[in-house]
């Protein structure tokens, strides 16, 4: 016969078992379908830690419980309860883990990805409990040290007292450690090991041996610091040649300026580098004119500026400059500022210098920027400084749900369009796109400024929100996009820790998907954005034709 409980102090195996009851739920909820189909470790990490985090909120209720005073049920009757708590816990969580497979391919097949071999259900459960019983044992280290701060401090005040700043105490301690020093240190040496892996781990590439070549002998800017996104930047571009041989026409070297981050260490000295060494290649006295911010690598997506240079015989400038060696997520998270102060320079010095260019003779001037690129680059744009001197557009991929003009122009959009494909303003200035259309619409003509959003529905890092957390987004509530799995649900909590994983694994799925922008939707943008002479959806779909059959020659999105 089981013990009488003390109050409701129920237990299972040493540990409350009201919170495991919890853990169950959020082990189930963790395996519904979200964006980003799952493989077996990113499932188990995931369902791991929403476990961890669904008994701490079984603790803490426990606790607010306790804190009221509330009388505890008799000894059975909590048993029973409890019984059929469990009982349901772990048939929700069973029948999770049986439909988890089903709902994984179905998002699979929307993606055109081939169904999982095998839901790997051992191995899913199996790193869940590992990593649950590692963030328990972490969980009773941090209250060991409460334990002891509190104990210590009731020697000079009174208890609750000595509660209160125990827990303050533990949680400033666990703050500073993580942001002053493993943080700091952590992002230091993953920019000196970024660098030195770009510089000496990166097969050694010749210099160009055009004069007027970024990197080059005559070049301002040095080939050694490029890096290797840089590098590849500059050496891997269309030519001339290339160009003619989709066009028929002649064709002019297209110009590509990269600035390294290696280079200089302020933002602002290698803005001026940049503008520099577009006016030695005479980028200036082109048509087109493209200031682009890279991701948080230093990489920018080649297929984007391959489309334009194309359609445009190469009559192109293009221009951009490195501010971190980080991943786009670590740097948006770890090197905020980086990326936003380098945008704005670069931008700014620019500008500057074109402003006071003839205005009959100087390029057309777009701002362009994909991920972490995007965000900072829309940073950059100040209206107040381009006023009497517009630019003439902007074209901005996968926008980081932080950026601002991107989220004030979807609150503003058109009433009844929805928020996974606005509409705003009738699309006289700010127009959306994606894999599945958005400039076919009937819209009123352009006015003189353009801007074109390139977004994903299956993208995380466009439409991650932090308030879903406790209520739906706009789309969650609206129809769903294609390739979104019916089966999909908001679940408060659980549906946050989903998004933010998929963010990570957002370059997991093909092209279209996800956060994998690619050739076909660039060149749709470019088109509508720059309007190239005698040109027309029949020759967009050649252009993309023409770099599927030359991918191996780099005139494709890589």
């Amino acid at each position: 016969m089981r013990p009488v409980p003390n109050r409701d102090k129920l237990h299972i195996a040493g540990f409350p078992a009201w919170p495991l009851v919890t853990a169950l739920l959020f082990l189930a909820a963790s395996l519904t379908p979200s964006m980003i189909p799952r493989s077996w470790i990113v499932q188990g990490a995931l369902s791991g830690a929403l476990m961890g985090l669904g008994y701490l909120i079984g603790r803490f209720l426990l606790l607010v419980w306790r804190s009221l005073g509330l009388t505890a049920l008799p000894g059975r009757t909590a048993w029973a309860i409890l019984d059929a708590a469990l009982l349901a816990a772990l048939a929700v969580a069973g029948y999770a883990l049986w439909q988890h497979g089903i709902w994984q391919d179905d998002v699979r097949l929307r993606m055109d990805m081939s169904p999982a071999e095998s839901a790997h259900l051992l191995r899913i459960v199996g790193l869940a409990a590992g990593i649950f019983l590692v963030l328990m044992l972490l969980g009773l280290a941090v209250q060991r040290v409460f334990d002891m701060a509190r104990r210590r401090l009731t020697h000079v005040m009174p208890q609750g007292a000595a509660n209160v700043l125990g827990l303050l105490i533990v949680v400033l301690a666990m703050f500073f450690l993580t942001r002053d020093g493993l943080v700091d240190r952590l992002v230091a040496v993953m920019d000196e090991s970024f660098e030195t892996a770009q510089r000496l781990f990166d097969p050694e590439r010749p210099a160009p041996e055009d004069p007027m070549k970024t990197g080059s002998a005559e070049s301002l800017v040095s080939w050694g610091a490029l890096g290797k996104p840089g590098r590849n930047f500059i050496a891997d571009g269309v030519d001339a040649a290339r160009i003619s041989g989709f066009t028929g026409r002649p064709a002019k070297e297209p110009i590509r300026v990269y600035v390294g981050r290696a280079q200089n260490d302020d933002p602002e000295i290698r803005a001026r580098i940049a503008l520099s060494e577009l006016i030695r290649q005479g980028a200036f006295e082109r048509k087109i004119l493209i200031v682009a911010s890279p991701t948080g690598t230093g990489w920018l997506d080649p297929g984007s500026f391959d489309a334009v240079e194309m359609m445009h015989d190469g009559d192109t400038a293009s221009v951009a400059v490195q501010y971190s060696f980080m991943q786009s997520p670590a740097a948006l998270i770890f090197e905020t500022r980086s990326g936003l102060d380098q945008a704005e320079a670069t931008i700014r010095v620019i500008h500057d210098y074109w402003r006071d260019l003839p205005p009959v003779s100087r390029p057309k001037f777009y701002i362009h920027g994909l991920s972490l690129g995007a965000w900072s680059s829309m940073y950059g744009v100040n209206g107040f400084r381009m006023a009497n001197d517009p630019i003439s557009g902007a074209f901005w991929a996968g926008p980081p749900f932080p950026s601002d003009l991107w989220n004030r122009a979807t609150r503003n959009r058109d009433e009844g369009s929805p928020e996974i494909l606005p509409v705003l303003a009738d699309g006289e200035a700010v127009r959306f796109m994606s894999h599945y259309g958005g400039l076919d619409r009937d819209y009123a003509p352009w006015r003189n400024l353009r801007v074109i959003f390139l977004q994903y529905s299956t993208d995380a890092i466009v439409f991650y929100d932090p308030a879903s957390t406790w209520r739906p987004s706009d789309w969650m509530r609206e129809p769903l996009a294609p390739d979104v799995s019916p089966n999909f649900r908001f679940i408060p909590v659980v549906t946050q820790f989903q998004m933010a994983m998929d963010m990570a694994i957002a370059m997991s799925v093909p092209g279209g998907h996800g956060h994998a922008y690619y050739l076909p939707d660039y060149v749709l943008a470019w088109a509508e954005l720059t309007e190239p002479a005698n040109w027309s959806p029949g020759e967009s779909a050649r252009l993309t034709a023409f770099c599927d059959a030359e991918v191996q020659q780099g005139c494709a999105a890589r």
